[in-house]
């Protein structure tokens, strides 16, 4: 960094170096865990009771480390604030800080707890394949409606005809709908679909249709269907973690060891003016096509002259 560059400038390249190094962000995922073993910690009722002023007084450190933290991270974009606020990491950041400084919320013992058990979602910012495991989360939330829709339509159709053909001999799985959606509900995970076939060919052979074409259907096609989501959502987390690390890398390319910017433009100058003598020299050697005539002769012939010896020696430079 320049010195002349302003002292925003100069604060947001010195921040940004420190959050981009390695152990800024080792030290922040400490503090994020030793803050998850404090949350542990409080729920022996005898150790917190022993320790109730201790475990207070370190909460509010961790509470100004964080604060501190996400300031230094500010800091880093004093020179583009609008970047700070298009990190959705950021956002979360913020509002677990400022939520915890709310009268309401300190006063509220549950509440409060809840908010600094948020904190260890914040591990996700520092593990790379975490962050992509949760994005990806994220991005199947759409598709896993849409399978739930479906799944809720074939439990509810297979539970309306279960009603109606178990209803009377066996009504304490299949005496009301609610109960046939839950007993089939159970059946998807497989979990008792043994019994479930055992009991159900003791009434009739056709049971068996009954329960296989549901298992077939639901604890196979449909949960396929799922996995297939969750693995195209996580192919596009992996695209996006990787196209937002090839932005990172590009927005922070150092400049030329030795060289700042004012310097690269007084080259570039100097450059085009070097080529602006030169094609003012061209301009003044004759051209090819008219050495045949007279006027032109002398000073086409090797020489001859001096405008040739001249423009080349422009264009050469002096000798050495």
């Amino acid at each position: 960094m320049a010195p002349s560059a302003p002292p925003r400038i100069r604060l947001a390249a010195r921040c940004r170096a420190v959050v981009d190094s390695p152990g800024f962000g080792a030290g922040v995922l400490a503090l994020i865990l030793c803050n998850a073993v404090l949350l542990g910690a409080e729920t022996y009722s005898g150790f917190a009771a022993a320790h109730r002023e201790l475990l207070a007084g370190a909460e509010d450190v961790f509470l100004a480390l964080f604060a501190a933290e996400l300031a230094v991270r500010a800091a880093a974009c004093a020179d583009r604030p609008k970047a700070f606020l298009r990190d959705p990491w950021n956002l979360f950041d913020l509002a677990v800080l400022l939520a915890a400084f709310l009268p309401l919320v300190r006063e509220n013992t549950s509440v409060l707890r809840l908010l600094r058990l948020s904190r260890v979602l914040r591990t996700a910012r520092f593990l790379p394949q975490l962050r992509v495991l949760l994005i990806a989360v994220g991005r199947a939330v759409p598709g896993t409606l849409s399978f739930l829709c479906v799944g809720a339509l074939v439990v509810y159709v297979y539970a309306m005809v279960g009603w109606m053909c178990f209803a009377d001999s066996d009504p304490v799985h299949f005496g009301s709908v609610g109960r046939a959606c839950l007993t089939l509900f159970l059946l998807t995970t497989m979990d008792g679909f043994a019994d479930a076939v055992r009991a159900g060919l003791e009434l009739s052979r056709l049971t068996l249709l009954y329960y296989a074409s549901y298992v077939l259907l639901a604890s196979f096609v449909l949960v396929n269907v799922l996995i297939g989501v969750v693995l195209g959502s996580l192919e596009e987390a992996r695209e996006q973690e990787r196209q937002a690390r090839l932005d990172l890398k590009q927005q922070n390319l150092p400049e030329p060891a030795g060289q700042t910017s004012a310097e690269l433009r007084a080259r570039l100058a100097e450059a085009r003016r070097a080529l602006d003598e030169v094609e003012a020299a061209l301009a003044r050697t004759p051209h090819p096509a008219r050495a045949d005539r007279p006027s032109d002769r002398a000073s086409a012939v090797p020489g001859g002259g001096a405008p040739v010896g001249g423009a080349l020696q422009a264009v050469a430079g002096p000798p050495a």
